[in-house]
């Protein structure tokens, strides 16, 4: 193959979204009501979500319909190219052959408006006026805005106060389209009042983050909830990743012995690997898949397969997920996508039953692995996108030394030219490693939610 980009045509593109629930060995067990600990019904989700999302959220369908207004706007930048890495390759000399997914093509720059336009939609369509969430690095702020927009709804996004004054150009870039942002903990809802009482100078987290948004959420009735990982129904909007890749791929000959994507709340990793994890559970395919998050913030590394509040202030559903303590208190690394305790419930059970594999990787060596990328293949990669392009690196170059050919298959979840300052800090030697300590993380679990 002499071209190094793989394209399919919008009719190529998918018409559904792929549920990895309907090929788990073992589902996740059931979201608990956080006052009651019983587990929760459609009714006590139909105060923030739209019912067509809590639908999505149990269901075991393996296929779901992708709506034809949604797919409309996907076209706008999907279907999204793979690449084969030809210049990193030689650069490494490894003889692993290396392909990307680049979702950095989108509107707002990352995979994130996979689910942001359906959510948007699924909202309008049930009559919301206003949505409110959290963000990070701001990426899904953004993705949330430019569909708010799309659909003529009101945004309004807390975000996670490092970011909100370490990336000010995502701040700008959802303000442009129309959002009000707001830096997190604020002294606007009770949960953030609460945070900033106990620390005045609280850099602020997505645990924190998310129960100010749901909090304004439920006190509005025009106003919806809308999160950009972590729940199911998230994860299978986002598999259009993986579902294209494998067109992509086999256009190419070519099938992966490996899949690797960037890990925090879990959908990025999860949309390009459970369409391949849908091979490997229902035709025996030796498929590695692998989730990469930061070591200062090692929720599937180190954290405790167990129920916890998907939020700081307990005021969000009970999950069963991999978690770090739902008061855990990130440092402010540069991948502020990563910062979040816990892990979808989703890709947590897979990792639990040994389906799925989990690393962490320290940020100046992701960062490293980003400008070595930047180099060769021209792109500059979002922060959260170098955990998957380090550890890709990493797998090429134990192929050098076992003199293995194997196929590698990673997503660069976005690009990075928002992100500049954090490029700036690692070329100025700026940036440190850091090593979230066991003994934080084990006061931390010490705080979870008794649920028997």
């Amino acid at each position: 193959m002499s071209e190094t980009k793989i394209l399919l045509s919008e009719n190529e593109m998918p018409t559904s979204w792929y549920n990895v629930m309907a090929d788990m060995p073992n589902l996740p067990k059931p979201a608990l009501h956080p006052a009651t600990k019983k587990p929760v019904g459609p009714e006590d989700l139909s105060a923030i979500f739209p019912m067509e999302l809590i639908k999505q959220e149990v269901s075991s369908e393996r296929w779901i319909e992708i709506p034809e207004e949604v797919q409309e706007i996907y076209k706008l930048w999907r279907p999204s190219p793979l690449y084969r890495a030809y210049r990193l390759e030689k650069m490494l000399d490894t003889p692993a052959k290396i392909y990307y997914k680049y979702e950095g093509v989108s509107p707002a720059g990352s995979h994130k408006p996979n689910t942001a336009i359906p959510q948007a939609y699924y909202n309008k369509q049930a009559g919301i006026k206003r949505l409110a969430t959290e963000t990070g690095a701001g990426q899904w702020g953004s993705a949330l805005s430019l569909a708010c927009r799309f659909f003529g709804l009101e945004c309004t996004v807390y975000m996670v106060k490092v970011s909100y004054h370490q990336k000010p150009y995502r701040r700008i870039f959802m303000q442009t389209y129309g959002a009000e942002v707001i830096p997190s903990p604020s002294d606007l809802t009770e949960a953030g009042r609460k945070i900033l009482a106990q620390d005045p100078e609280s850099l602020g987290s997505l645990g924190i983050a998310i129960s100010e948004a749901v909090e304004d959420a439920a006190k509005r009735d025009d106003t919806n909830y809308s999160l950009g990982s972590v729940l199911n129904h998230v994860v299978i909007h986002q598999s259009v990743i993986g579902l294209e890749a494998k067109a992509q791929l086999e256009k190419a000959g070519d099938y992966p012995d490996m899949v690797i994507g960037c890990c925090g709340g879990g959908s990025n990793f999860a949309g390009i690997a459970f369409p391949f994890v849908h091979d490997k559970l229902t035709k025996g395919t030796k498929v590695r898949a692998i989730a990469v998050e930061p070591s200062a913030c090692p929720t599937l590394t180190k954290g405790k397969f167990a129920y916890d509040y998907g939020d700081t202030a307990g005021i969000v559903p009970i999950l069963n997920m991999y978690t770090l303590g739902h008061d855990f208190m990130p440092p402010g690394i540069h991948a502020g996508g990563l910062r979040y305790h816990g892990n979808s419930p989703l890709v947590s059970q897979l990792f639990h039953d040994g389906v799925i594999e989990a690393q962490a990787k320290t940020q100046r060596a992701c960062f490293e692995a980003a400008v070595m990328f930047a180099q060769t293949e021209g792109i500059l990669p979002a922060p959260e996108s170098s955990h998957a392009i380090r550890a890709a690196i990493d797998e090429a170059l134990k192929c050098r030394e076992a003199g293995e050919s194997k196929t590698i298959l990673f997503c660069l979840s976005g690009n990075g030219y928002l992100d500049l300052p954090s490029y700036d800090a690692y070329i100025n030697g700026k940036l440190e490693d850091y090593e979230y300590p066991d003994s934080l993380i084990a006061e931390s679990l010490q705080k979870l939610p008794v649920t028997e």
